[in-house]
């Protein structure tokens, strides 16, 4: 049996998830005690994949980021898909956070994807397809091996195993 097995690394994460998250974190800040009768505004940029926290303080645009990947994470979100890519002040003492949605793999990290896999050793070949990296292999059990070294090597994306065939 020559059959050939194989899965894929991507780093999509489900929009729906992501928007239920941003909900659940807008109804808790307006529901907090220590945010009543501020401002505090989460708004979401689908096309720009980026999310804005506006409120008073830098401890509370803090405690904002905080409740927002906590609510991420409880919907299967990876932490690593939140980055928080700069903070302003603007007018009247406020301060913004813009917040981006990493959910895809830059050729840079799919090229370290790929070395890792060929330093294992393993009879697997990893080529990199567009935003996802294809591990073929013909034993499962060399893919699985490969999923878990990935899975342990602390790379800055939030990597999803799909496709397993």
């Amino acid at each position: 049996m020559a059959k050939e097995h194989s899965f894929d690394i991507t780093a999509q994460i489900d929009k729906q998830e992501l928007k239920n998250a941003i909900e659940q974190a807008k109804k808790e800040i307006v529901n907090r005690y220590d945010f009543r009768g501020l401002k505090a505004e989460v708004d979401y940029n689908e096309n720009a994949k980026a999310i804005y926290l506006t409120t008073t303080s830098d401890n509370k645009a803090d405690a904002m980021f905080d409740i927002l990947v906590s609510k991420a994470i409880k919907r299967g979100i990876s932490s690593k898909a939140l980055k928080e890519l700069k903070r302003d002040s603007i007018g009247g003492g406020n301060t913004k956070i813009t917040v981006s949605i990493n959910d895809t793999i830059s050729k840079d990290d799919a090229r370290k994807i790929v070395k890792e896999i060929k330093d294992l050793k393993l009879k697997v070949q990893a080529s990199i397809r567009g935003e996802e990296v294809r591990v073929v292999g013909k034993s499962i059990d060399d893919l699985q091996t490969a999923i878990t070294a990935i899975k342990s090597r602390d790379l800055d994306i939030p990597l999803n195993f799909t496709n397993m065939k």
